[in-house]
């Protein structure tokens, strides 16, 4: 009976390699970026809400966000804003902790930025007060003062993510991602990988757009 069950446990495996090994399922689809990335002019970076404070380096994630907002400025396709309400894409990004499992700092204030982007010849300096900060959900309301800040566990956060969504619908990180990417240094500074990427994507869907209006 036991060498009847194992014969079968080997048998399934062997067609699951064949499967895989099959040209049509081995290959990954064709990412299709929605039109409305296409279309958008603006655009908001926000740290993912769900992040938390790192012990050891507490400003991983503000530092990710600026050199981000950056690497768009340089490439200049989508212009970057402070307020959700204001932008046509809402990009989420994350540093990986580089490990299964961490002890972080859960803090709602981490995207509670005043003011505007501006430029500058050394990169980016966000400045001048212009009303209160929106909450990350994109509600429309000010955001509310935190209720505590609290240690977390963060498990399977590995690798950098970043993440784009289509701005100025309800609840904008409740639907369904326009792209993603994950990997160990997406968001490294003044490179940023990931920004590299997503103008790859959006450089062939204007291209194939062209082809097919």
């Amino acid at each position: 009976m036991i060498d009847r069950e194992a014969r079968m446990r080997k048998r399934l495996a062997m067609v699951a390699l064949g499967l895989l090994a099959l040209p049509g399922l081995a290959k990954s689809k064709k990412i299709v970026l929605p039109a409305y990335v296409l279309k958008a002019h603006t655009v908001a970076v926000l740290i993912d809400p769900d992040a938390g404070i790192a012990y050891d380096d507490p400003r991983a994630n503000q530092v990710a966000q600026k050199d981000v907002e950056t690497a768009l400025l340089k490439w200049g396709r989508f212009e970057p804003v402070i307020s959700t309400q204001d932008a046509d894409l809402i990009i989420v990004v994350r540093r990986g902790t580089g490990k299964l499992v961490d002890q972080t700092i859960a803090d709602p204030r981490q995207n509670n930025r005043p003011g505007m982007i501006d430029p500058t010849s050394g990169g980016l300096a966000v400045g001048g007060q212009r009303g209160r900060p929106l909450d990350a959900s994109d509600s429309g309301q000010p955001s509310a003062s935190p209720t505590g800040v609290h240690p977390q566990t963060e498990v399977g956060a590995t690798d950098d993510s970043f993440v784009v969504y289509e701005g100025k619908v309800e609840g904008p990180l409740e639907h369904p991602a326009a792209w993603r990417y994950t990997g160990r240094d997406g968001l490294r500074p003044h490179g940023v990988p990931a920004v590299d990427e997503f103008r790859k994507m959006v450089a062939e869907a204007e291209k194939a757009a062209s082809k097919n209006p």
